[in-house]
């Protein structure tokens, strides 16, 4: 790819277009202790218009993954060890930083998990949102600042003529993301990555910003790659379903998919760790035994082994699980998966 010259954006967002193509992706940390295996051969792609989750527990490389589209890792001590990130037909990994530059913010946004730490604290609101309109679309300060007002009353902010001028410490944590969210969508991006929009959020709060991020990118018609480890958020939100675990693919497919015919034993440990609304019978919460790996030390075989209730000792532990198509769109990594009817069966 030349180095010169501006990154074409995807064309006009068909239904099924896939506007984000992610390509064996793998990402690394040199640190003093060893090589960190942070992202491990993962793909997926993203559609025109959809939603579509990234999941697993902390530590799974799931936002690692988000901040690699966008160049966003410190290199070092990150580096990319192999991959592409294809959009509108050029690798994001191979494009320099003005390229980057002009993606970012304009053509694909992103909602970081602190807006506190997000947010610059010394300037109003009004101006964050503004610049980003003013570098991407060229208006002027009393343009941008207009445009800021708009994006505050889109994301149902009361009083946004007078609100804009305020600092992000005088809102509340959900008015934060609300800000967060209205400087992501503020130039219409294709793509909006959402990563754990409602941490440290109460539930009341947490619905809202789903609810502002759900209509908000309908408005604008954005694709939304959402990064969470809420399988509720999931289920309500989400069209498709990428989990990952150590770095790794492990299950890819639709909500039904993924919810009514799971197949593999983690995305079944995390749906059974879940209270369900209609228990009846007060079964008791499943949690999964253990912890993640370390990813300086990754357990060989499949990572979940260790964990797993299903693993077969002299297989599991020695065989690298290749993602396999099981139905449809369901692919699934585990090398049990036919010989498990608990796995391949509705739950």
């Amino acid at each position: 790819m030349s180095a010169a010259g501006p990154v074409a954006p995807p064309g006009p967002g068909r239904p099924d277009e896939v506007v984000l193509s992610v390509e064996d992706l793998r990402v690394r940390f040199d640190t003093a202790a060893g090589e960190v295996r942070a992202v491990d051969g993962v793909s997926f792609d993203v559609r025109a218009g959809e939603v579509f989750a990234l999941i697993g527990e902390s530590g799974s490389g799931k936002s690692v993954t988000a901040m690699s589209i966008l160049g966003l890792l410190p290199v070092p001590p990150a580096r990319i060890a192999s991959g592409r990130v294809l959009w509108g037909g050029t690798d994001l990994l191979a494009a320099d930083e003005e390229q980057l530059r002009q993606v970012r913010g304009n053509e694909i946004a992103m909602v970081f998990q602190d807006p506190l730490s997000a947010l610059n604290p010394v300037h109003t609101v009004g101006r964050q949102i503004g610049e980003t309109v003013r570098a991407h679309r060229g208006m002027s300060k009393k343009q941008a600042r207009a445009h800021a007002v708009d994006m505050l009353g889109l994301v149902g902010i009361p009083r946004p003529a007078e609100r804009v001028d305020a600092y992000p410490h005088e809102f509340s944590g959900g008015m934060r993301q609300r800000v967060m969210i209205a400087m992501a969508v503020a130039c219409s991006p294709r793509l909006l990555i959402a990563d754990e929009p409602t941490t440290a959020l109460d539930v009341t709060v947490q619905a809202q910003v789903l609810d502002v991020i759900s209509a908000v990118t309908d408005e604008i018609g954005s694709a939304v790659m959402l990064i969470t480890h809420d399988l509720g958020v999931v289920a309500g939100l989400a069209d498709r379903v990428l989990v990952m675990y150590a770095g790794r693919e492990v299950e890819q497919g639709t909500v039904d998919e993924i919810f009514y015919g799971t197949g593999h034993p983690y995305t079944l440990g995390l749906m059974a760790s879940l209270p369900r609304l209609d228990d009846v019978d007060g079964v008791p919460l499943r949690p999964i035994p253990g912890a993640p790996p370390s990813l300086l030390q990754v357990p060989s075989g499949c990572a979940f082994h260790p964990r797993c209730e299903f693993a077969v000792p002299g297989r599991c532990d020695t065989e690298d699980p290749v993602v396999r198509t099981v139905a449809g769109t369901h692919a699934s990594a585990c090398l049990r998966f036919d010989e498990v009817p608990a796995l391949g069966a509705p739950q």
